[in-house]
């Protein structure tokens, strides 16, 4: 089948529940990346200076674990195909660890350490269970390059879309449901996120198809695979990119609560600005006419500014004390993000793909780096946050001192600003036209 054919390889029932997935895993994702270390420090009681080696020892463990998962497509053989049937068999598993973290049992200080490393370390490993699939299937569902775009948008789409509802949404659902009780609140909040995440990742599972696989090539060994991914340029870059663009997004979801509390004293403020990362939307519907007009590395590059200049505004929205200018910087910012995160996908699909043209085929380790970069990004934001804040003499539910409410502006301003920076130095090296070019010249088959 000739991959520039315009035909359509999937139909619309199977694009929306491929999107569905990554929404599915940001109920729960979108949750732990804004809230859980709130949860942890003020609600269930750690220290953040333990909360700090619990996010570090977790992202250690997921040094080994995305790779693990990711061999572990590699070499499934089943008649449901390679990434497929992961959406099966740990969904379940997935939904009842996520409910689990949030369950806050009446004991020691050293009792809940132990259920918190229990817990956090369980979902992390689930959770790159049910995600790299959805990286991994995707260039084996079409090799049609504008379809792969259109996938990649669609779950970025729906993704983004459950992101902004949970940022939103999440503390005033722990309000009302747990009636003045935050502990009962989170736990039933994640009780229905779990539900509707198993719901969807296994809707995922019965509408999605596998068709294209690279046959002529056999899985290769560990270090083969190892050595193709070291010359995988186009990966490595990426992968790069990955991880310092969810570094920047933990560092800031999770510092706007402690922000809005303790630096403007309204936690009420929280979701409202949360509100206006709608604008990721726009981000996203953007991406097929750009990466179409200019391609992916310069549209990334546009993203990545726009990501930029809103930080630039919040700056001084927050020396101004100007809460519109806040806002109006969150929009901004957002804008720039999904057009960011909307390509990530769409590009990991194409540096798979270019992975074959050096001898190898490895779609679910080179998959891992998402999740990988995801994983380590969040956990050493969670570090760098819950740190500075240990350091600064942070004490939760109080007035906080002056060091601490620095820490919380230097996270929640300046961090971010150089991360941006170094995103946009990043994406200069992306090698597209060495890529394309080997891309365009490899057969693709049917499986």
């Amino acid at each position: 089948m000739n991959k520039n054919n315009p035909k359509w390889q999937t139909k619309w029932p199977e694009r929306l529940s491929y999107g569905l997935s990554d929404a599915a895993d940001n109920l729960v994702f979108q949750v732990m990346t804004t809230y859980l270390l709130f949860f942890y420090t003020d609600i269930f009681g750690l220290r953040p200076g333990d909360a700090a080696i619990l996010f570090l020892i977790a992202r250690i463990a997921d040094v080994i674990e995305s790779p693990i998962v990711g061999l572990m497509i590699d070499h499934t053989q089943s008649r449901f195909g390679k990434s497929r049937p992961f959406f099966l068999w740990f969904a379940l598993p997935y939904a009842i660890f996520a409910v689990l973290v949030f369950i806050t049992p009446d004991f020691g200080y050293t009792g809940k350490l132990i259920w918190s490393y229990v817990t956090y370390l369980g979902l992390g490993f689930l959770y790159s269970t049910v995600n790299l699939p959805i990286t991994s299937v995707l260039p084996t569902m079409t090799q049609n390059p504008q379809e792969l775009t259109l996938l990649g948008v669609i779950r970025q789409f729906c993704g983004s879309a459950v992101q902004i509802i949970v940022a939103v949404f999440t503390l005033p659902l722990v309000a009302w449901l747990g009636q003045g009780d935050q502990r009962r609140g989170f736990l039933y909040t994640m009780i229905g996120f779990a539900v509707i995440s198993l719901g969807l990742i296994l809707n995922t599972f019965f509408h999605i198809r596998e068709r294209f696989s690279l046959k002529a090539i056999a899985h290769a060994s560990l270090r083969k695979t190892l050595q193709a991914a070291g010359k995988n340029r186009p990966w490595l870059i990426l992968s790069a990119i990955i991880f310092l663009f969810w570094l920047v997004t933990a560092i800031k979801n999770q510092t706007t609560i402690y922000f809005f509390k303790y630096s403007w004293h309204n936690e009420q403020l929280v979701a409202l600005a949360n509100g206006f990362t709608f604008s990721s939307l726009i981000g996203v519907l953007l991406i097929p006419r750009l990466s179409n007009r200019y391609g992916h590395r310069l549209t990334m590059r546009s993203g990545i500014i726009v990501a930029l200049s809103g930080q630039l505004l919040l700056a001084l929205g927050v020396y101004s004390h100007a809460l519109s200018v806040i806002f109006a910087a969150t929009l901004l910012n957002s804008i720039g993000q999904g057009l960011i995160v909307g390509l990530v996908s769409i590009m990991l699909a194409d540096t798979i793909r270019y992975g074959v043209t050096l001898g190898v085929q490895a779609e679910g380790f080179l998959a891992s780096s998402s999740d990988f970069g995801v994983n380590l990004g969040l956990g050493l934001g969670g570090l760098i946050t819950a740190g500075l804040f240990s350091l600064s003499g942070y004490q939760a539910n109080a007035s906080q001192n002056s060091a601490t409410l620095q820490m919380i502006t230097l996270n929640y301003v300046w961090l971010p600003l150089v991360l941006y920076i170094l995103l946009l130095i990043l994406i200069h090296f992306y090698p597209e036209k060495q890529l394309t070019q080997a891309i365009s010249s490899q057969p693709n088959s049917v499986g």
